[in-house]
């Protein structure tokens, strides 16, 4: 690594960020309810408006992971990438009137309600489980990342940043609740932007001009669109990208808890629905600078490639190096870089410490333990507590997942996609069953799990590089070639093919296993004919009302919101 500078205007930008963030949560547990009850702490009392949740909506999985992942994506692999931007646009209104509608209509705490009320108690559990599962590997990767960062550019040892970065999350989530966490998330996307922002203006400054990172870039093949390959063990094609981004983002965005119970904290299903909506530019403009930061540094070091000179040792260390090597020389940038990086997996955790305490008190502790009402708050705050901590130690094995961006991505595609075919089962039909989806969960886990982490596995191959332009022993890199014959077929498939998969074997053997094997539903067990409309996507709840009606009208028990109205 290049000799790191950190001046006092750097300290003073990282101090000030840590004082806000620490100051908002403050400000929300002495203002308002003070975080006394659950439906403050966790739903900030249903009453958010739009701006803060959209922004949030798009903060939460586009944290330090992008900044760093996506800019060295783009740098060794090129831009074909951000072709998985367009999945987005059709991943919104599919949440917006599929699923949405039945989360919002129940109003309860934990997404993983729902499995119970359509399925039963032990798919609830199961993908309670699965839930906590991901968001453990996942946030350990979100604190490891300002680790790699904060050594990069301050000098601090990797056990030092994650032992602070870790502490100070755990410390705020344990303070402000659902509204902290909201309005941490718009300090953490201003400076994300803020960062991308001055890399770019900086480095076409360097180069000369804008246009001149695009010219170098196409000149070193990373404008690389024209991949329409179907061949399912391409790394990144437009079918991969758009198929595996829509499963993916569906998986976060329709049904992960996390999100859904952001979307929850605003009173109508109507401004629930504009908050998805409004998340879809800043989710844009965010990638879209990511992608082009990449290209910047790419631009700048095409002739002296840091990772191959051994000045990084590895890729996720590419833009903390850009940042340290070129930015250094103006006062402060380094301080609002390490600041966005620090901000944005604060908010990241301590979202993650929210939802991860909602689900263990709604679906573990209440279910198992009687527990008083007056205690239910400080439990909760004690979960929360304690998640963080978990996160800490996990942080320490993300270092062995390889890049943070495609580590990140394997985690929610080998579990997204598995719990993203149980909700489509229980709300798209009427025949599936408790042991369909609990079978076809398990066994759609490992497979998923089987293909992301079985071995070996084919190299992955970088776009060519070159040290021509370095001081010494200057080379051209070009890709090593291998045999990929030599390496088992389904261990050579895209990690962006793995969601699909899980969400499509779950949907399949859940079907076959509920039609072969009929079991009662819980409305039979009811003594109901027929089932309750509010458990249904909307397209198939309203024919479920208009038989109903022909035969006997139904009452909606569980419908405590009435979509209607909207």
């Amino acid at each position: 690594m290049a000799e790191t500078v950190f001046g006092v205007w750097d300290y003073i930008i990282m101090a000030a960020t840590m004082v806000a963030s620490g100051a908002i949560g403050l400000y929300f547990r002495f203002s308002g309810g003070k975080q006394k009850t659950n439906e403050e702490y966790l739903l900030a009392d249903r009453n958010m408006s739009i701006f803060p949740v959209a922004v949030s909506l798009m903060a939460s999985f586009m944290s330090a992971i992008t900044l760093l992942g996506v800019s060295a994506e783009n740098y060794y692999y090129g831009m074909i990438f951000v072709v998985i931007n367009l999945s987005y646009g059709l991943v919104i209104p599919t949440c917006t009137k599929l699923y949405l509608p039945v989360f919002f209509g129940l109003q309860k705490t934990s997404t993983y309600e729902y499995l119970e009320l359509r399925f039963g108690p032990k798919i609830r559990m199961l993908a309670s489980l699965t839930y906590t599962f991901q968001m453990l590997l996942y946030n350990g990767i979100v604190l490891y990342t300002p680790a790699i960062v904060l050594e990069s550019v301050t000098g601090l040892s990797r056990l030092i940043s994650i032992l602070v970065v870790g502490l100070v999350c755990t410390f705020y989530s344990t303070l402000g609740g659902m509204k902290a966490v909201l309005f941490t998330d718009v300090l953490q996307s201003f400076l994300m932007f803020a960062a991308l922002i001055s890399i770019i203006v900086f480095s076409s400054i360097e180069l000369g001009g804008l246009s001149q990172i695009f010219i170098k870039a196409s000149e070193g093949g990373r404008l690389n669109f024209n991949n329409f390959s179907v061949d399912p063990t391409e790394r990144h094609t437009w079918w991969s990208l758009i198929i595996g981004g829509i499963i993916t983002n569906l998986s976060l965005n329709a049904v992960n808890h996390t999100q859904v119970q952001r979307l929850l904290t605003v009173s109508t299903l109507k401004r629930s629905k504009l908050c998805l909506w409004w998340s879809w530019p800043f989710y844009i403009a965010l990638s879209l600078l990511t992608c082009t930061s990449g290209l910047a540094i790419y631009a700048v070091y095409k002739n002296c490639d840091p990772l191959s000179e051994g000045k990084i040792s590895s890729i996720d260390q590419l833009m903390p190096y850009y940042v340290v090597d070129a930015m250094t020389q103006i006062p402060g940038l380094s301080g609002l870089f390490v600041a966005g990086i620090f901000s944005a997996s604060l908010s990241t955790v301590s979202a993650a410490c929210n939802a991860l305490a909602a689900v263990t008190l709604t679906d573990y502790v209440s279910r198992w333990c009687k527990v008083r009402k007056s205690h239910i708050s400080v439990l909760t705050k004690m979960a929360a507590c304690i998640y963080g901590l978990v996160f800490l130690g996990l942080a320490f094995l993300a270092e062995y997942l390889g890049g943070v961006l495609q580590a990140a991505l394997t985690i929610f595609g080998a579990v997204g996609g598995p719990l993203l075919g149980v909700f489509t089962l229980g709300m798209f039909t009427t025949y599936a069953t408790e042991l369909g989806a609990s079978l076809s969960l398990i066994s759609g886990m490992a497979v998923t799990l089987w293909l992301n982490f079985g071995g070996p596995r084919p190299p992955t191959l970088k776009l060519p590089l070159s040290t021509e332009g370095c001081a010494v022993n200057g080379t051209l890199i070009t890709p090593a070639q291998y045999d990929s014959s030599s390496y088992f077929y389904l261990y050579r498939i895209s990690y962006m093919w793995t969601s699909p998969i899980g969400f499509l074997w779950v949907i399949t053997v859940g079907s076959v296993v509920s039609l072969a094997w009929r079991q009662q539903q819980p409305w039979q067990r009811q003594g109901r004919a027929t089932p309750d409309p509010a458990l249904f996507t909307p397209p198939l709840a309203r024919l479920l009302e208009s038989q109903a009606a022909k035969e006997k009208p139904v009452m909606c028990e569980l419908l405590k919101y009435d979509v209607t109205q909207e």
